[in-house]
């Protein structure tokens, strides 16, 4: 069987862009989703921050300690005061 290396290479990229759009689309209603979310500081656990770590660091994923008071992670909107922590509640504000 005899490849046809132009229509190879054309599938490959109508595949890589539809891939592409995707992920566009996911990133557009991730959004929507935050809706009904609040952001809770001192509640993550370390490298699940969802963003804000402080001076030094890119956003999410990058909380250096569990729980750490500069750092926060999404929760349902109205919850993020109730949540318990080793270190106390979560916070609607940063946290020194």
């Amino acid at each position: 069987m005899k490849i046809n290396h132009a229509l190879f290479a054309s599938l490959a990229l109508s595949a890589l862009s539809a891939g592409v759009a995707l992920a566009a689309d996911a990133a557009k209603t991730g959004t929507a989703d935050h809706a009904n979310m609040e952001k809770c500081y001192g509640v993550a656990l370390a490298g699940k921050n969802d963003c804000k770590a402080g001076a030094g660091t890119t956003c999410a994923g990058t909380a250096k300690a569990d729980y750490q008071g500069n750092a926060w992670k999404y929760v349902a909107k109205g919850t993020c005061t109730t949540v318990k922590t080793p270190k106390g509640m979560g916070s609607l504000s940063e946290m020194k």
